[in-house]
């Protein structure tokens, strides 16, 4: 009787351990994506691809499966097949892109330019420092040489209209900029 509880135990014990290792290596094979990049799709067809990819921006081809984005604030599940997602909205004309992804280990977002020429796309990437930085310089210029002030405040208003007719709203402005600051802190 002892050897059989003995034997019961032991079994218990092993399938126990073989649960616990099976979770964890889960846990390890689950993909995040933590940085990407945008590029062109190379079907050249007025869309971009975003790519997984390390804190090197070394491109990640282990990514499979499907992610949640914000595109300019409208959610999208984008379907990473190694590495590789393409937005399906085509591009029609310059404009700024804002893409966000947020899972367990924080919320990661960057801001696009994208140039339209015939059929090809440029994009250049905008640091949330730029953004700060450019109205800062134009406000302290304005602010040393008084006969600056009514030139500063045109740029600045001009500045606002072309970042406001080519998509860059407010609230997305201030979204990349408070993103910005929490990856610095």
């Amino acid at each position: 009787m002892k050897l059989k509880t003995f034997f019961l135990i032991l079994s218990v014990s092993f399938l126990a351990g073989l649960q616990a290792l099976a979770q964890d290596t889960l846990a390890s094979n689950q993909v995040a994506i933590n940085n990407f990049i945008v590029k062109e799709n190379l079907l050249k067809n007025d869309k971009i691809a975003i790519i997984a990819c390390d804190a090197n921006e070394k491109p990640l081809e282990t990514v499979n499966g499907t992610f949640q984005f914000s595109v300019n604030g409208f959610k999208q599940s984008l379907r990473f097949n190694e590495g590789v997602a393409v937005s399906p909205q085509q591009i029609d004309k310059s404009t700024f892109i804002y893409l966000r992804h947020e899972n367990e280990t924080g919320t990661h977002g960057k801001l696009y330019y994208v140039i339209k020429k015939d059929q090809d796309l440029k994009l250049i990437k905008i640091n949330w420092l730029f953004l700060v930085l450019v109205p800062l310089i134009i406000i302290i210029l304005a602010t040393m040489f008084r006969k600056f002030i009514l030139i500063a405040a045109v740029v600045l208003i001009v500045l606002f209209i072309f970042n406001s007719s080519n998509g860059l709203k407010l609230g997305t402005f201030f979204e990349t900029v408070f993103d910005g600051l929490k990856s610095v802190f």
